[in-house]
């Protein structure tokens, strides 16, 4: 079995190739030489479409550049520096990922300043910023100063959709290397769930089918029952809404799809990130000063509530938006078919509803269908109560 930390790096061996060399030169720089000029800078943009990999990539690549071996090349996955960076534990790497719909200011300026201290382990400080789109104005500013003059041996990693690049400020893209990531192609990840997470042939090549070259949403599908479940439940909503009364029952699906999918994304987290909390406050104890430790681990826990409140809402739009994604899939499917077009299917196990759906509408309404699912995304992100999105939404699918 592949351990270096760029097997986690799936369908992309450009990038691979380039990072790889960038953690050769890092490593050479470390070692008082001089890399060939311009494999290695202190500034990375991983862009590309969901699910292709762009923290995975990161972080992979922030392992090599902590990678201590000296017989391979730089991302072993054997040595502590691959181990830590991996499991998110490495004192030199930081890993900033919005909680709620934002990065702001003051949690930019505290990393910054965290960011600008030696590394200790005398290798690299490096930064991970998922979502770098999220950043607000005044974030973005303070990232600015930072990259502009960056310190000595500090490297930031952004992450940034590929579909929204303007979300990225021009300035920061400018003084970035840009390392493009594609779909992976559906081999590419039933290989992965196959050979890496245990699970079988046939389920590895379906999830890879149908996940529109997402692997996290791929490995979700293959191992979990209520993900599938909760799949079939929205892209049965197409044919389901023949009658006016259907659309509320369909508009009810799909909002508990969606929110069951957010629910069991923080469920687990939720907990563990309680049960820290209150072994770290002392609840629970016994002895002196447990009182006063169980009262001031009751401000700390209402902050730790607001976050994860604000972390809710983002998955629970998350959660809309990939069921939104799942539907304009199918409509496109259905045009894919009455056209007679050989361009793969989004859902190929849903093949025959398709094929019902061509031969029932006319191409133009198909059109209008998926234009009011894509409508819908536009609702959401403007901040619609998601509610009276979704009954919009099931109503112009029901009128076509």
């Amino acid at each position: 079995m592949n351990t270096s930390v760029w097997a986690d790096v799936v369908g992309q061996p450009a990038a691979v190739e380039v990072l790889s060399a960038a953690a050769e030169a890092a490593a050479t720089i470390v070692a008082g030489g001089t890399p060939a000029p311009g494999t290695m800078t202190h500034a990375w943009l991983f862009t590309g479409p969901p699910g292709s990999g762009r923290s995975d990539t990161a972080k992979a690549f922030a392992a090599a550049l902590q990678c201590t071996t000296v017989d391979d090349r730089p991302g072993c996955g054997d040595c502590p520096g691959c181990h830590t960076t991996v499991a998110e534990t490495h004192a030199d790497v930081r890993f900033v990922a919005p909680e709620g719909l934002s990065i702001s200011v003051a949690e930019m300026r505290a990393l910054v300043q965290a960011a600008a201290r030696r590394p200790t382990g005398g290798r690299w400080q490096v930064v991970i910023i998922e979502d770098a789109d999220r950043l607000t104005e005044g974030a973005a500013n303070a990232l600015l100063k930072a990259v502009e003059e960056p310190p000595d041996r500090t490297v930031f990693l952004l992450c940034a959709p590929s579909d929204h690049p303007d979300d990225v400020s021009v300035t920061i893209r400018s003084r970035c290397r840009i390392i493009p990531l594609g779909s992976p192609r559906p081999s590419a990840i039933a290989d992965v769930l196959e050979h890496r997470d245990g699970v079988s042939a046939e389920v590895a090549q379906w999830a890879a089918s149908v996940c529109a070259g997402h692997v996290g949403r791929a490995r979700r599908l293959a191992t979990d029952e209520q993900v599938r479940k909760r799949r079939e439940s929205v892209l049965r909503i197409p044919l389901a809404v023949r009658r006016a009364q259907d659309v509320f029952t369909c508009a009810d699906q799909l909002v508990a799809a969606a929110e069951g999918d957010a629910t069991t994304a923080n469920e687990s987290r939720n907990e563990d990130e309680r049960a820290a909390l209150e072994t770290a406050m002392g609840a629970g104890g016994t002895g002196k000063g447990t009182a006063a430790a169980t009262r001031g681990a009751k401000g700390a826990m209402k902050d730790l509530e607001k976050r994860q409140k604000s972390r809710a809402t983002r998955t629970q739009r998350d959660s809309y938006d990939t069921a939104l994604v799942d539907l304009a899939g199918f409509y496109r499917d259905v045009l894919v078919t009455a056209t007679g077009s050989p361009a793969r299917l989004n859902h190929p196990d849903r093949a025959s509803d398709a094929r019902t759906a061509a031969d029932t509408w006319t191409p133009e309404s198909t059109l209008r269908r998926l234009e009011a699912v894509l409508a819908c995304r536009d609702a959401l992100e403007m901040n619609v109560k998601p509610r009276i999105a979704i009954d919009a939404l099931v109503t112009a699918l029901h009128r076509g």
